[in-house]
Parts: C-alpha cells; sequence; structure tokens
C-alpha cells in the first residue's frame, strides 16, 4: 500500500516523518523525489510513506498512477500559525510561497507590503487545503490529522495503516522540534538585494 501525506507546508510533515521511521512495516521519506519529471516523479517504493507539500499540485496524477491500494493522510495545522509560519520563507531558496506569489498569482512578493505578503500567505493556504479537501471527498481511504492533536491523530493513522513497530517511540519524537523557522532565518543574499532595489525604484516612481 501507498501512503502519501498532503498538506500546505509548514504543517509538520518533516516531523511526521521522523514518526515514521519508528514504523517497521513501511518506508518513509520526506520530498524525496519533488525534483523528478515525468513518471519518476512517483516511482516510489511499495509499502511506502511519502510526505510531500508539492504533491498538492499533482493530485490528479496522484489518482491516475495509484488507483486502489493507497491510504492519504491530510496533515493540517491552524490556519493562522501555518500563514505566518509561511510568511518568514519570502526570499528563500526553492520558496513554495514565493513560487505561488510571483508565478501563479503575479504578484512578485519583493513589490508587495508584510501586510500584503501575509494575506498572499493565507491565500495560499486556503487555496491547497480546498484542493486536497475536495480531491480526498473521492478517496475511501484516508484521515485527517490535525498538528495540535498530534499524539492522538497519529495513534489513529498508526492503528488505521496496521503499522508496525514502536509507537511510544514515535510519539515521543514529536516532543522534538524539527525544521523550525529559526533554521531558515538566513535569507538568500541576490533576493534581497533584488528587494531592495525594486523597493527604491517603486519609491522614486511613486
Amino acid at each position: 500500500m501507498q501512503i502519501f501525506v498532503l498538506g500546505t507546508g509548514r504543517c509538520g510533515s518533516f516531523s511526521f516523518i521522523e514518526a515514521c521511521k519508528y514504523i517497521t512495516n513501511f518506508t518513509c521519506g520526506h520530498e524525496t523525489r519533488s525534483q523528478k519529471l515525468g513518471s519518476a516523479r512517483f516511482d516510489y517504493p511499495k509499502n511506502h510513506i511519502e510526505a510531500d507539500n508539492r504533491l498538492s499540485w499533482h493530485l490528479g496524477e496522484l489518482a491516475q498512477k495509484f488507483p486502489e491500494q493507497v491510504f492519504y493522510v491530510h496533515l493540517k495545522r491552524d490556519r493562522d500559525k501555518t500563514a505566518k509560519s509561511f510568511s518568514k520563507r519570502f526570499f528563500k531558496k526553492k520558496s513554495m510561497v514565493d513560487a505561488y506569489a510571483g508565478g501563479i498569482k503575479m504578484n512578485p512578493p519583493e513589490m508587495l507590503s508584510k501586510e500584503e505578503q501575509l494575506q498572499l500567505c493565507y491565500d495560499y493556504v486556503d487555496t491547497v487545503t480546498a484542493n486536497i479537501d475536495e480531491f480526498l471527498k473521492h478517496q475511501p481511504q484516508h484521515i485527517t490529522i490535525q498538528l495540535e492533536n498530534i499524539n492522538e491523530d497519529f495513534e489513529k493513522f498508526w492503528n488505521a495503516i496496521q503499522a508496525e513497530g514502536d509507537l511510544q517511540a514515535a510519539l515521543n519524537s514529536f516532543n522534538q522540534r524539527h525544521n523550525t523557522a529559526k533554521e531558515h532565518e538566513k535569507s538568500h543574499f541576490l533576493y534581497h538585494l533584488k528587494l531592495f532595489l525594486l523597493r527604491q525604484k517603486k519609491r522614486l516612481l511613486s
């Protein structure tokens, strides 16, 4: 059985996979094939748990390639906390919210105020959440896990997939912080230079 953990990002997926490492009858990974193209993007091993927020843009392909023997997890976090976490990810290398702002919404983040950036983050969170919710209506096997209730919900997930291994160690792993915003404080220099120059240009033209 394939298991896919879907979410917006900044919702605890890295910690979720760290806990899954204590499951012995499934392999697991975090964004292990996100850079692959075509069929290689979905070439996951059997009995594997994969968490990748970018899979929310491949839902149609997931349904086609895994029509059966698949289980989905919708990993959610408080909307405000998720959006505010994303607002710290502008001008980062490979930033999803940067790509969403400039590419999908055609609002280059360097031209937005802090408040406008935050509103764009809310828009991103709402869009991805709605896409996943609608997709899962048509999937027979799925569960929603709320990060704020992770211990209880992870145990439900464990039982739903008939996981084997050390459940208590998996639950204990959630007491450790992973992939925090502080780990990403150093912004890309060229992005900041671009931000400064464009804001200066904007002031001169106003």
